[in-house]
């Protein structure tokens, strides 16, 4: 038995290694397959979510919104509104943002992580993954991408 484990310790399972673009899933929302740029100069998550609108039920605030998950491809998602908070966008300015917070899936590594919801038309990938939602999990690998599988 090894000295850590008859000690009480546990061993940090070591980072996965994946690369500046892979495929997330977003499960509790039900969103499968999803190209994303992994930004580790970037805070937090952000995915392209237009037609946004504020809703209650049971006294609980939800965000309704039309998430774009590639060209053409467009799926109606509820989730339970966090917070709205000011970011500051990659071109500098402030912007206004909802902020969800789901379980998010790359590889066989599952996280909880805040997202903020942000129209990404002029982006390349409809899904941003900030170093918050990577944090002592995943190794980024700037050299390579879809590590952990290629898109459909």
């Amino acid at each position: 038995m090894a000295l850590a484990s008859t000690l009480g310790f546990r061993r940090k399972k070591a980072p996965v290694e994946i690369g500046w673009a892979e495929m997330v899933d977003l499960p509790e929302l039900g969103i499968f397959g999803i190209p994303s740029k992994i930004d580790t100069g970037a805070r937090s998550s952000s995915i392209y979510g237009t037609h946004i609108r504020v809703i209650e039920r049971d006294g609980t605030e939800f965000l309704r919104f039309r998430l774009r998950t590639a060209p053409r491809h467009f799926h109606m998602v509820e989730a339970p509104l966090i917070e709205q908070r000011h970011v500051t966008s990659s071109n500098g300015r402030k912007e206004h943002r909802y902020v969800i917070r789901t379980t998010l899936k790359i590889g066989r590594k599952k996280k909880r992580t805040d997202i903020t919801i942000s129209n990404r038309r002029s982006m390349t990938f409809p899904m941003l993954v900030g170093r918050r939602a990577l944090r002592n999990s995943f190794t980024v690998n700037v050299a390579r991408k879809y590590v952990l599988g290629h898109p459909a």
